[in-house]
């Protein structure tokens, strides 16, 4: 039976109108910030465009053994395999690996809330809301506030005491470059870390507490302080027995035996606060740098307009081919903050536009017609001024790009309004 608890709420009409109408100052300043949002995203993806487009003219290749001291100061473009020696150790579990980064990754098992709501507009403007909200048990990557849920009893969830952790490696090296953390971080690749049984007994060593432990599918498994420890259990699974002889008797080396054949069912159960842990190993690999060259290091390379650069990949790739990338990840960057920079306008303007469709909730369906009404016009005005907000930005650098977006967006707008007058002039026909 599902572990379910249902709320009704109610709320009359003067209440919505206040609501309505005290949402209009929120509105406004969603659309102020829209606009403000999606000026700064057009300048700032302008500044990447040219840094960038700068960066590839002046970047030189350089060796990494030995460094260039011409070099120094300078952009440059280097690859090669990345050199560790000393191994990368997570003292709170006693886990040693060598590679570039180790991530340690926690979860809880812990309680889930999730809530669905249906609201229906009554007679008169009032409105009625049921929500629903569901319990489940499930691992997560981060603690969940039980005491934030609707019903808290029964579904306790202990503190997160464990937290996630990251060790970098302190002497990789790329020929004679030393690399810092910020070129590390770059580095991709990252793949499961295998942690055994054998593994048990240095990391209850590292613990050094009574949680009881167990290693299974490279997870380390923490019970509570004082938990019994659970453990595999072997079932045995019957095989076939030969067809006993005619007179029935057994052979010379007496009974036939039916040998067992264990097979693992596991009889583990996790509960509430049970934490697991699983470790992210990046190796040393060959990478590509595109940076600064400062001494024996690499720091980031400020261009002439401010913008700074440095670039990291995995394996050997050209250096055009960084610069390439880098300027494709601005665009999906740039296209990103103006979706959502325009839906919160849009937003805005539904907040602005609200008082009339909860005015014309006395009589529902009329409520209905109205937010149709004003949702199309809050979608024609942002996308109008969404898209003059992109051109005047880009028209400061690039004039013909910001008229190719002028015309776009007007072209929008117009074919939103010829579509919502037909349809108006259809239903006109229709009711005749």
């Amino acid at each position: 039976m599902p572990d379910q608890f249902t709320t009704t709420s109610s709320t009359s009409w003067f209440s919505r109108v206040g609501s309505a109408f005290g949402g209009i100052i929120f509105g406004l300043i969603l659309i102020l910030g829209s606009i403000g949002a999606l000026s700064w995203n057009e300048g700032r993806a302008i500044k990447t465009i040219k840094g960038l487009k700068e960066g590839a003219r002046l970047v030189v290749e350089a060796p990494i053994r030995p460094i260039d001291a011409a070099s120094d100061q300078t952009l440059v473009h280097v690859s090669g395999p990345v050199v560790v020696t000393t191994p990368l150790t997570d003292e709170a579990f006693g886990v040693t690996a060598t590679g570039v980064r180790l991530v340690r990754n926690v979860e809880m098992y812990q309680w889930q809330e999730t809530s669905t709501s249906e609201t229906r507009t009554k007679l008169g403007g009032g409105e009625e809301t049921v929500t629903t909200y569901s319990y489940s048990k499930d691992w997560s990557g981060g603690g969940n506030d039980s005491s934030a849920f609707a019903q808290q009893a029964g579904h306790e969830n202990p503190p997160f005491d464990i937290e996630g952790a990251t060790v970098t490696a302190q002497d990789a090296t790329l020929g004679d470059f030393r690399l810092s953390e910020n070129v590390i971080d770059g580095i991709g690749g990252a793949t499961t870390l295998p942690i055994t049984p054998a593994q048990r007994e240095s990391i209850l060593l590292a613990l050094g507490d009574d949680r009881p432990v167990r290693i299974s599918q490279n997870h380390i498994y923490l019970g509570q302080p004082g938990a019994p420890v659970q453990v595999q259990v072997q079932v045995p699974t019957p095989t076939p027995v030969p067809a006993p002889v005619a007179n029935d008797t057994a052979t010379a080396g007496g009974p036939v035996a039916a040998p067992a054949a264990p097979v693992s069912q596991s009889a583990l159960t996790p509960q509430v606060g049970d934490v697991r842990i699983a470790f992210e190993l990046t190796p040393a690999a060959v990478i590509s740098v595109v940076a600064r060259q400062s001494g024996d290091g690499f720091l980031p390379y400020r261009a002439t307009n401010g913008e700074e650069m440095l670039l990291v990949d995995d394996g050997n790739v050209p250096a055009a081919d960084m610069f390439a990338g880098a300027q494709t990840t601005n665009q999906i960057i740039t296209w990103l903050i103006r979706v959502a920079g325009i839906v919160a306008m849009m937003t805005g303007f539904s907040m602005l536009f609200a008082p009339l469709g909860v005015l014309g909730d006395v009589l529902p369906l009329f409520g209905t017609i109205i937010r149709m009404g004003t949702g199309l016009v809050g979608f024609v005005l942002a996308m109008v001024i969404g898209s003059i907000t992109i051109a005047l930005s880009w028209m400061v650098f690039r004039p013909l790009v910001g008229i190719g977006i002028l015309v776009v967006g007007a072209l929008i707008a117009y074919l939103v309004f010829r579509f919502g007058h037909r349809k108006a002039r259809v239903q006109e026909v229709a009711s005749v």
